[in-house]
């Protein structure tokens, strides 16, 4: 229960928060984003909404400062797309539903954030520099922290309506857990090598009709030079005089917030109660407060045979120490109130009634210098990191444009060095993972003339120049260098295909219950749906709990990819015992979680056969380069 306050006040609120900063890839996720930020190429249209390219262009930014440089593909991009035109059929829905979010509810969430808090308190300080990092202004924060609030309304309604039947759910648990002792023999294609007579032309036939696959890609090795904040990071220095002065003008910044240690007694309250069991739980609480108020050092006492929170009730009611912005607002502004010692009259919140006692305070204090001397270090490294990345990114362009035919006088003239890669494949991976990197590499100006490219931005802050140094182009591996591997492994393939073949005729044999001589069985091992032994393929796990038991021992078989054909002997079968309720209930949630998504899809997938959501490719390939 107390890990439920909690949450309450403070968690599925912070995920808001953190979502904003870094926004999750899942079916719910992307918020609707921006809808103010001027008039851009659209790169969607959803229903009568636009998706802007600078909209897809932060949203891919932020995603690669997550992810590292190399989140940007023509996969990365096609997902951060799809989820943002989830979010907005999802938006759009709610709203023409109806749904609404009270401007109330979300200035009071926002106070209660501790990332938005100082002394305890909501900061407008702390609040404004927030949005200056994010690049947002209020009214957009409000208006996508509106729309998440309201998409989360839509999803709970639809997940709220998810229930599996209890049946169910035991026939699943049963399943799972049955056991079945299995021993395996293999028919491997090695016994079949020695049979196989390939027929000498078959290897040079192959190959002239496979020739793809003996392809050599056109390929380049590079020169690259990269100017990266992060680099510049590691060469900044900062001295001890404008460390202390940091410390000294944002000492606010620096203190540890005051701390509440309080006891409590939780009588419980169904947001289904009637009137009735509302009016006797709060009596009871009452009950309860006059008894701790008469003898205070019996509270831990009552805690424990009264408090109907799991979590504390066995610690005589004790919740630890917290800070403001951690337990429900009617919970906290009572404990804040108190003195220690002070027990209170009960407090309603949406759990039910509590009874707390107030046991210990931690003042506020100022956390010393030198406990946050490497934490200033690292906020003024990096402010002066980006203020030198974007005075030498000018000079970084025109340098590696005007002296077009060498990369030697932007490293020279910036101390960078110059780097040299590996072959790498036109079609294959590529430095940064960046589509736009690779095109100017393979440009006839870079590649046929000799010269750099431009700078190139391959994640935020990170600029890179390249030119080739050496290039090959598309060719044919010759047969001869192939020919041995090849012929080889035609031979494999063709013993493979007896190996099944025998294998499938011995399981036959098996069935009808004959012997079968030249199988070697390994030891019996017991085997369930949630436990698979190593060296147990999944293919014939699969057939083994598709084997008919009525009689025993049972057999069953599957081809395996790359082994052969691999046979199965089941010699018994264990049952699961009772269900108990907490397995009952573990697994019920499971079941409820996973049908719940298979309805958000097939609902969402509802949703967009009726709004028309056009793409425009060619903006989303433009979005986030330059």
């Amino acid at each position: 229960m107390l890990e439920a306050i909690r949450e309450r006040a403070q968690g599925w609120f912070a995920k808001v928060i953190l979502a904003l900063i870094a926004i999750p890839f899942a079916l719910w996720g992307v918020d609707s984003y921006i809808r103010h930020g001027g008039d851009t190429a659209t790169v969607a249209t959803v229903g009568k909404q636009d998706i802007t390219q600078q909209e897809f262009t932060r949203m891919l930014r932020e995603q690669q400062q997550r992810m590292g440089r190399q989140a940007d593909s023509p996969e990365i991009r096609q997902a951060i797309l799809d989820a943002m035109i989830n979010q907005r059929v999802l938006g759009q829905q709610a709203a023409d539903t109806g749904l609404t979010v009270p401007e109330g509810l979300i200035e009071g969430l926002i106070a209660g954030v501790p990332v938005f808090q100082e002394n305890g308190g909501f900061s407008q300080t702390r609040y404004d520099e927030w949005l200056r990092q994010q690049g947002m202004t209020s009214a957009q924060f409000l208006a996508r922290l509106r729309d998440d609030l309201m998409v989360q309304q839509l999803e709970s309604g639809v997940l709220d309506t998810v229930s599996v039947p209890a049946p169910v759910v035991d026939n699943l648990i049963r399943a799972n857990e049955q056991q079945r002792t299995v021993a395996q023999a293999l028919v491997g294609p090695e016994r079949f090598l020695e049979a196989v007579k390939l027929d000498p032309a078959a290897a040079k036939a192959y190959y002239d009709r496979h020739a793809d696959e003996f392809r050599v890609p056109e390929r380049v090795k590079l020169e690259m030079v990269i100017l990266s904040q992060g680099d510049l990071l590691q060469q900044t220095t900062v001295s001890d005089e404008e460390l202390k002065k940091h410390y000294a003008d944002h000492a606010a910044q620096y203190q540890t917030p005051e701390e509440r240690r309080a006891s409590h007694i939780l009588i419980t309250v169904s947001p289904k109660a009637t009137d009735a069991e509302r009016k006797a739980a709060e009596q009871k609480a009452q009950q309860l407060a006059q008894e701790a108020k008469k003898n205070p050092a019996a509270f831990a006492e009552l805690a424990k045979k009264n408090s109907q929170d799991p979590g504390s009730a066995g610690q005589g009611g004790d919740l630890g120490f917290f800070g403001r912005g951690m337990m429900v607002k009617p919970f906290e502004e009572a404990v804040f109130g108190m003195k220690i010692g002070d027990i209170s009259a009960p407090v309603k919140s949406d759990f039910g009634y509590h009874v707390i006692r107030l046991t210990e305070v931690r003042p506020a204090k100022a956390r010393p210098f030198e406990a946050v001397r490497g934490e200033i270090e690292m906020e003024l490294k990096k402010q002066q990191a980006a203020r030198k990345f974007a005075e030498v990114a000018d000079t970084f362009g025109n340098t590696v444009y005007e002296q077009s035919d060498s990369l030697k006088p932007v490293a020279d003239a910036l101390k960078l060095k110059v780097q040299v890669t590996d072959w790498l494949a036109k079609e294959g991976p590529f430095p940064f993972n960046s589509e736009k990197l690779r095109q100017a590499v393979f440009s006839d100006d870079v590649l046929k003339n000799k010269r750099n490219t431009e700078a190139v931005e391959v994640a935020p802050n990170t600029l890179v120049a390249a030119r080739v140094a050496d290039y090959q182009p598309a060719s044919m591996k010759p047969f001869d260098q192939v020919k041995d591997a090849l012929a080889q492994r035609l031979r494999r393939e063709q013993a493979m295909a007896l190996a099944v073949k025998q294998g499938k005729e011995w399981l036959a044999q098996l069935k009808q219950g004959k012997a079968v001589e030249g199988l070697s069985w390994s030891g019996a091992e017991e085997v369930s749906r949630l436990k698979h032994p190593e060296g147990y393929s999944v293919p014939l796990l699969k057939e083994v709990f598709k084997a008919d038991l009525r009689k025993l021992p049972a057999y069953a078989g599957a081809e395996v990819p790359g082994q052969g054909f691999a046979l199965a002997k089941i010699s018994a079968v264990q049952e699961t015992g009772a269900i108990d309720a907490a397995k009952r209930q573990a697994y019920s949630a499971q079941l409820n979680a996973l049908l719940g998504r298979e309805y958000a899809q097939s609902y969402l997938k509802s949703l967009k056969d009726r709004i028309k959501v056009e793409i425009k490719k060619e903006n989303l390939e433009k979005g986030g380069q330059g």
